[in-house]
């Protein structure tokens, strides 16, 4: 038959196309823009327009990728190290740039408490840490629970202010905030004692708070006292009566 004896055409042929491929590099650029909070293996391969199994190609699950976009922003962190600082002074300005870089990239305080150090740039700045206590005359293990009980205090603050902020953008928080306040005004003991009270800003709280509790590990752990005998005070003095 020719071309025009009145044949119906032949479809065309599909040609189906590349599937796109996606890289490390990528999935973490994206899981970064996300921000930690919303980071999923899901919302990575909506983002990137592709599915989940083609995220699941170059990682193995929600660890692995909340490791990878979690030491990438760790990565950015560098710890001061003022040689003319004491140990108290050094582990207050260690605490609050840690406050600082955390609150700067929400959901990254809630990574540190899960699990700290899930990777080489967790190890890095661990390590830096424990150097600096070293230089100020501290044992390596006493320097690891001091930098520790230190980070876990800036982290845990940094998270508790990251999800008061989120609260103070539901509805309603400010009816509520005004109701408390009222309540606490209106008591005939915590009224007054309440009416006492400096008005302080948050980062001025956490500063005081920070101060507070630091100054209390330096003197139960100062340099050159044993991990052990540490917690051989502390434990007597808490069974104190």
């Amino acid at each position: 038959m020719g071309p025009d004896d009145g044949a119906a055409p032949e479809p065309p042929v599909r040609r189906r196309g590349r599937a796109r491929v996606v890289t490390v590099k990528e999935i973490v650029r994206v899981g970064r823009a996300l921000g930690m909070r919303r980071l999923s293996v899901k919302a990575v391969a909506q983002e990137l327009g592709v599915s989940g199994a083609a995220v699941y190609r170059h990682i193995e699950g929600r660890w692995e990728l909340e490791r990878l976009v979690g030491e990438s922003m760790l990565a950015e962190l560098e710890l001061p190290d003022d040689p003319e600082e004491d140990t108290g002074r050094h582990l207050l300005s260690f605490a609050l740039r840690l406050r600082e870089f955390t609150l700067e990239r929400p959901g990254l305080a809630s990574y540190m408490q899960v699990l700290f150090p899930r990777g080489e740039d967790g190890m890095r700045l661990l390590h830096a840490e424990v150097e600096a206590l070293r230089r100020r005359g501290y044992a390596p293990n006493a320097a690891v629970v001091l930098s520790s009980a230190t980070a876990s205090l800036a982290i845990s603050l940094a998270a508790s202010e990251e999800s008061d902020a989120e609260a103070r953008r539901g509805e309603g928080f400010a009816r509520e905030r005004r109701s408390s306040a009222e309540r606490v005004l209106a008591d005939e003991r915590l009224g007054p004692a309440h009416a006492g009270l400096p008005e302080v800003s948050t980062p001025d709280f956490v500063r005081l708070l920070l101060s507070a509790s630091i100054r209390g590990l330096v003197s139960a752990a100062p340099p050159g006292l044993p991990v052990h005998r540490i917690v051989a005070d502390l434990s007597s003095w808490e069974r104190t009566p």
